[in-house]
């Protein structure tokens, strides 16, 4: 078969070793690192051997205890190791290299972003996100340092590595020897250039000593900062050259400090956004270069390496999103791979959460010993679904895969439910892929779709007569509908419901004010910002579509990136095209925003900041006004020159089926948006619709046993 990607799917020769294919799974922790055996994560990386990964990188493994990221984070140490870890890891190995991929172990201190207090970093200064002051490492420390990193690699190359990563990017440690940003060392690792940059040159030096010359060393270089007080680019391109001396087989680009307040990898930032400055680097360096951050499709991935910016790619989250990535791509099944839309709700959130990572678009990602979808043994269970969201559509595409025969009711001529409503919201159109990838999955799994059908006892039971068998389960999947309020300046025509605006049901006014300021009072007031600077934003397949260049140049100047290789800059205040006013409104005397996600919160606050919207909170709404909507905030009373209001003050839910169904002897399941409306968010929806499918195979199988 010949690909539709021949360079994504062409070996290299990395020194060492050679890889089948130039795509990576790039570093991510996923909670699973910390856990006894490593059964879940030897498990999480051989599916994604199988699914066609060239070489997986794994998430940070720290040298020793001060390189933690928490107090119980990964190690691998002489002490680790005396403690069966090697064993452990040696078992994460073994599954990946029953696939011809090759997996490397990432070697991360954290250094001042440990969250425990005994940190250490090249000078005692705080980062600005973490709760403790580090301590300055003695000289004796920065010796055993880089003791504790060569040791580290040795033990990986004993449990099977092939090669290690170093983080020296992001803010971790290395980097932050690196950076006059956090080194005011006065002896030998601080001042001068060539003084920063020992450590890290040492640190490789060792691993190469330790090691031999048979052992890939991939180094994680910053290639944009997107902070103050970093490297020049001309130091940058020395640096790697030095690097390259010390033993580094290949780099891989490293975008940002955790600490920068500029995104990197959420939804709204552009498509391969950063690949220009790796291509600059790549152009000063000997070694092979790692494209990274936003490279979601196999389209993107392969213009990448044919227009020349790197020689490998690295793709984290479209892992999670689908181990299979990489086999789909191959067999030119692209429009079969599930997408990564870089929500970082399930991933990202959950680790700054303390829990393990998983996937919105793909629960069963870091659970492949937990949810098992497994075929269904005898007669197979018919099932209807009603409602053609993200919880009725993942059920029926799990529940079919298990050999259900499911049927899927929905009202609407379109399916995707809050989907198909969240893909219109700037910086949101990747969700678009997520409804592609719904269609597909379905009828290639054989679900019967009925769309613009409002299911009802009487529809069911003419598809019960056509197909002389009744449903043994019905699935109520019908969502949520926004919460109608009572006020009377909510029965107002120039008040209107944020589905009916999203949905292009009602035209946006000119001046606005939005009542909540929840994450969809967030979508809304984008929508609207960006409405009205008749901003739209296509979804690319090429890093040379001018469509793209565009986006980039646009994401660059809002966010105060000043070009490709420039660096130490600071987000500057985004330029808004917008002339009328935009108010967020919310009753809570609590922060606007405190709800939303952790690592995108502060960007889509940003944003509006930006764009000038006016938040208020604590506000009590006390009608239309002749002049506008008025107000009371603190007690005193306002009035907002609006001309409508644009209600997003909660959810209900939509169940009125259940008791229809139940009262005709059906058994009846209630998901997603229809069982707990305050709750409800996709991530929610999509898992509770894959594990009541892996619940019902249990249960039929119990059913034929006599019990129920």
């Amino acid at each position: 078969m010949q690909s539709r990607y021949p360079i994504l799917f062409t070996p290299l020769n990395l020194g060492p070793l050679t890889v089948k294919n130039r795509l990576i799974m790039g570093s991510m922790h996923t909670g699973l690192e910390e856990e006894r055996g490593l059964r879940s994560l030897a498990a999480y990386f051989e599916e994604r051997a199988k699914g066609g990964a060239g070489l997986i990188i794994t998430g940070g493994i720290a040298p020793n205890f001060s390189g933690r990221g928490t107090p119980f984070a990964a190690e691998l140490s002489l002490l680790t190791a005396a403690l069966g870890k090697l064993q452990d890891h040696r078992r994460v190995t073994d599954a990946v290299h029953r696939h011809d991929s090759k997996i490397v172990m990432q070697i991360l201190h954290t250094g001042r972003y440990a969250y425990h207090p005994l940190s250490v970093a090249p000078s005692r200064i705080q980062s600005p996100i973490t709760p403790f002051k580090p301590r300055a490492l003695s000289g004796f420390g920065i010796q055993k340092t880089i003791f504790d990193f060569g040791t580290s690699a040795w033990l990986a190359k004993k449990a099977g590595y092939d090669g290690v990563e170093v983080m020296g990017s992001e803010g971790y440690l290395l980097h932050q020897f690196v950076a006059p940003r956090t080194n005011r060392r006065t002896d030998s690792y601080g001042g001068s250039f060539e003084n920063r940059i020992r450590l890290p040159l040492e640190v490789v030096r060792a691993i190469r000593k330790r090691c031999g010359e048979d052992f890939l060393i991939i180094y994680r270089i910053s290639l944009l900062d997107l902070v103050d007080g970093a490297l020049t680019w001309e130091e940058t391109v020395q640096f790697g050259r030095e690097l390259e001396k010390a033993g580094v087989h290949v780099f891989n680009s490293g975008i940002g400090w955790h600490e920068a307040r500029v995104p990197t990898i959420a939804t709204m930032v552009p498509r391969a956004a950063f690949t220009e400055v790796t291509e600059k680097f790549k152009k000063e360096v000997s070694r092979p270069v790692v494209a990274v951050n936003r490279i979601n499709t196999p389209e993107i991935a392969e213009s990448i390496l044919s227009s020349g910016q790197a020689d490998l790619v690295s793709l984290a989250r479209p892992w999670l999103a689908d181990p299979y990535f990489g086999v789909k791509a191959f067999e030119n099944r692209a429009d079969e791979i599930n997408t990564c839309i870089g929500c970082n709700q399930a991933c990202l959130d959950h680790i700054f959460a303390q829990k393990k990572a998983s996937c919105l678009v793909n629960p069963e990602a870091g659970r492949e010993l937990e949810i098992v979808l497994k075929p269904i043994s005898g007669e197979k269970p018919r099932v209807a679904v009603v409602g053609g969201g993200p919880a009725g559509v993942s059920f029926s595409i799990a529940a079919a895969k298990r050999g259900m025969r499911v049927h899927l009711f929905e009202k609407r001529p379109v399916l995707g439910g809050l989907f198909d409503l969240a893909r219109r919201i700037p910086g949101k159109e990747e969700f678009s892929e997520t409804l592609r990838y719904f269609q597909v999955e379905l009828e290639k799994v054989g679900v019967q779709v009925h769309l613009g059908t409002e299911a009802s006892f009487e529809v069911l039971s003419q598809v019960e007569q056509k197909e002389n068998a009744r449903f043994d389960e019905i699935v109520i999947a019908t969502g949520i509908r926004p919460r109608k309020l009572d006020a009377d300046w909510a029965q107002d025509v120039r008040s209107v419901y944020y589905e009916d605006l999203l949905a292009g049901k009602v035209k946006p006014g000119d001046r606005v004010a939005i009542v909540g300021a929840g994450g969809i009072g967030f979508d809304v007031a984008k929508y609207l910002v960006s409405h009205q600077a008749t901003r739209s934003i296509p979804l690319v397949v090429s890093v040379r579509d001018p469509a793209l260049l565009e986006q980039r140049a646009r994401f660059f100047q809002e966010w105060g990136i000043t070009g490709a290789g420039e660096r130490g800059e600071s987000a500057s205040e985004l330029k808004s095209e917008r002339t009328k006013a935009i108010y967020l409104l919310q009753r809570k005397s609590d922060r606007i925003g405190k709800g939303l996600g952790k690592t995108t919160g502060w960007i889509r606050r940003k944003e509006l900041e930006h764009a000038r919207v006016q938040m208020k909170s604590g506000v009590k709404y006390l009608g239309w006004g002749t002049d506008g909507f008025q107000i009371e905030v603190s007690g005193k009373a306002q009035t907002l020159s609006v001309d409508q209001v644009v209600i997003c003050a909660g959810q209900e839910s939509v169940r009125d089926l259940e008791k229809v169904f139940q009262e005709k002897k059906y058994r009846v399941h209630v998901i997603g948006g229809a069982s707990v409306a305050s709750e409800v968010d996709a991530k929610k929806a999509i898992e509770e619709g894959v594990r009541l499918a892996a619940h019902l195979n249990n249960r039929v199988g119990n059913r034929e046993s006599g019990h129920e």
